[in-house]
Parts: C-alpha cells; structure tokens; sequence
C-alpha cells in the first residue's frame, strides 16, 4: 500500500530563544561539575540572572495584566537593581509597581504615552523630575515599549536612583525585549487555543449532517417495528451527541474516546447489519492517555463512509491501541474498498473547502498543533486494499490534560 504523510493546512513558526532549554542544562550541568568546587563570580552571577529569568517566565507567558505584573516585576526588578520598576498597558495604564517612589507614577504615565504613540525609548534625567517628598532617591527614568507582534502592548519604566546613561537604557531594553517575547508566546498560545477550537466546531459542523441524518432516520424505522431497539438506539444517539457536543475541554482521554466510539459503531450497525463489525485491542496500560477532543471517532467514521459502505458485503474497523513506552500508538484499519494515494492527496488538499476527507486532516492539524509536526497522521492505503491509519500519542506532554 502507498504511505501518505499529512502534512498541516497551516504552519505558523515563531522561534524565540528564550532560556527556557538551556537553563534547565545550565543548571544540571552546575550541579553535577560546580557542586564541590569554588564557582567565580562570573559564574555565580550567570547562574543567579538565568535563575532569575526563568522564575518571571511562568507568570508571563499568562499574557499582560495587573497579575503578570505584579508577579513577574520583583524578578525583573532584581536584573535591573534599580529604585522601582513599573509596566503599564498600551494606555499607559500602570499595571503594577515595584519598589519604592511610586509618587512618581504620573511621570511613569507621561513618558509611556510618549512611547506609545512614538515608538521609541523615552529618558528623563534628574533635571527634568520634580519631586516634593523629602528623601526621594530617583534621579532617573527609563521607559520602553513592550511589543508583540509589531504592536506595542505596553512599556516597561525603570525608575534608578544615579543618572539615567546609555547603560541602563540598554539594561532596560534587553530585559524588555525579553518580556515581549514572552508575551508573544503567551499571544501564539492564546492563538493555538482560538484556532484548536474553531477546527474542533468545524469538526462538529462535519458531522451533524453526514452522521445525524442516518441516526435518527435509523431510529425512526424501529419506532413502530421494534420500539424498545428504537428507544435504546435513542438513547445511545443522546449519549454520542452529549459527549460530541460538550463544552468543555479541548482533550479527552483515550478511554472516553473509545466509550463514544463504541456509541458510535452501535448507531452504524443499526444501519449496517451484519455488513460492519468493529475488533478493538487496547492496551489498559493506555486508556488513561490524552489526546486531542474527538482525535479517533472522524477516522472511524471516515472507515464507514468511505471504506465499508461501498463495499457489498462491508468488513470490519480494527482499533489497535498500543503501549510504546513513552508514547501510546493508535491504529484504526478497515478491509474496505481503499483508495489511490494520489487521490487521497488530492482530496486531503481540498478537504476544508470541498468536506472530503474532511475529518482526517482536521485531526492531523490538531494532532501536529498538539504535540509538534511529528505527530500527525500517516495513512497506508491502496485501491482494494483498504485503508490503516496510524497515530502516535506521547503519554505526557506540559500543559496537555483532560
């Protein structure tokens, strides 16, 4: 059989090298070489910022607000040493403060309006601030943009107690420009999120006509020929529509995925008769493993639509779920008509505009937007030889739960 590889409808790449990798490597490494011998003050002093940065990073990758703010400044304070340090938002609205002088906000408020409608980096020396609180120790601001996506969101303001130079401009900057890239990681996170859950209601769209037609003109021949069949198949038509319909969550766990299949193949048989059998395989070790919210149920469906019910006398959807150390590999296989991969291809081209095959590659933008581009689909197939298509599931992955 030809083999197929997926490949998404839409690859967005924003690298930002951040520390994220290299401090955890940074910190083994520290351990193991530096554990009983004299560090350097260079040394100690890269281990403290890296340390430092990485204990901002969570709370930015929330996305700005008063929140972020507030939780993220005293890190950041602690890079720059300086008096205070405050963010705003792209109204110049002070979002949070640290550190002292906070009767300078005005002036905070003032030059962030600058930078907002200018762009650039505005400084005020001691010259320029005046302050009637006796003991006040700033004798310099700083404000910068914070950006994200070309768009400025917010500034940082450093408020130090010496002059305002060149050195802590540029200070100020770098920590700002890592802000921002953690903001426009928090934005592409928010944009994942947004995209994952409209492919998951055009996935829901794709099934209400092509699934609920069939079901409920099925039912309805039993109403009067056998009414407790047609009252059970109700009911499992309620249960499939319930869990394929609900709200909540944007994965599901293997286990419940296969309890909607089961519902699924119970609806289809009504319909089918003898002509669709299903053979599940799975591995307990596996049921509890996450995937995407409605991952297997379209290749199931896609087996019946386009497999089995061409074919006279149907077949049978084998589902093989396989525990593969830190990964769980799932298989739906059908014995049904199969197609030419060059016009699966074809097809998988088409499939958000035209509804063909819609369902496979909607998974395998999911799949590859869940877990990265090398685990989407792969699809062996032939015509007369029906259809196998394989997914790869890692059994952990951070920030993925039911």
């Amino acid at each position: 059989m030809g083999q197929v590889l997926l490949s998404p409808l839409a690859a967005v790449v924003i690298v930002v090298a951040l520390a994220a990798i290299g401090i955890l490597g940074f910190s083994i490494w520290w351990r193991r070489t530096k554990r009983n011998n004299v560090v350097s003050p260079l040394e100690r002093a890269t281990f403290s910022t890296l340390h430092t940065v990485a204990l901002a990073a969570p709370v930015l990758r929330e996305g700005l607000s008063s929140h972020s703010a507030s939780q993220a400044l005293p890190y950041l304070r602690q890079l720059l040493e300086t008096t205070a340090l405050a963010m705003t938002d792209n109204r110049s609205t002070v979002l949070a403060w640290n550190g002292e002088a906070d009767q300078h906000q005005p002036d905070v408020q003032a030059l962030a309006d600058k930078v907002i409608s200018t762009g650039r980096q505005e400084l005020r020396s001691h010259t320029a601030i005046r302050c009637n609180r006796p003991g006040c120790v700033v004798r310099g601001i700083v404000v910068v943009p914070l950006e994200s996506d070309g768009n400025i969101i917010g500034t940082l303001a450093a408020l130090t107690g010496t002059t305002a130079g060149p050195p802590v401009l540029r200070a100020t900057a770098e920590v700002a420009r890592y802000v921002s890239s953690q903001l426009e990681l928090a934005e592409l996170d928010d944009s994942r999120d947004r995209l994952n859950r409209a492919e998951v209601r055009a996935l829901r769209a794709q099934i209400s006509p092509h699934f609920v037609y069939n079901a409920l003109t099925t039912i309805a021949s039993f109403i009067r020929t056998d009414p407790t069949r047609a009252r059970e198949l109700l009911i499992e038509f309620a249960d499939f529509t319930r869990y394929s319909f609900r709200s909540a969550g944007e994965y599901t766990t293997l286990s419940d995925e296969l309890n909607n299949i089961e519902r699924y193949i119970r609806l289809e048989k009504a319909r089918f008769g003898a002509r669709l059998n299903i053979a599940l395989q799975i591995d307990s070790e596996v049921l509890n493993v996450v995937l995407p919210f409605l991952a297997l149920q379209p290749l199931v469906e896609n087996a019946v639509r386009h497999g089995l019910s061409g074919k006279p006398n149907g077949g049978t959807i084998t589902i093989r779920a396989e525990n593969a150390g830190t990964e769980c590999v799932i298989v739906v296989e059908d014995d049904g008509v199969g197609m030419d991969p060059a016009r699966l291809n074809e097809d998988l081209d088409d499939a958000h505009l035209s509804g063909a095959h819609v369902g496979l590659g909607n998974v395998d933008d999911r799949m590859r937007s869940a877990f990265g581009d090398n685990f989407g689909l792969v699809v062996d197939t032939a015509l007369g030889a029906g259809m196998k298509i394989t997914l790869r599931v890692p059994k952990f992955r951070a920030g993925i739960r039911a």
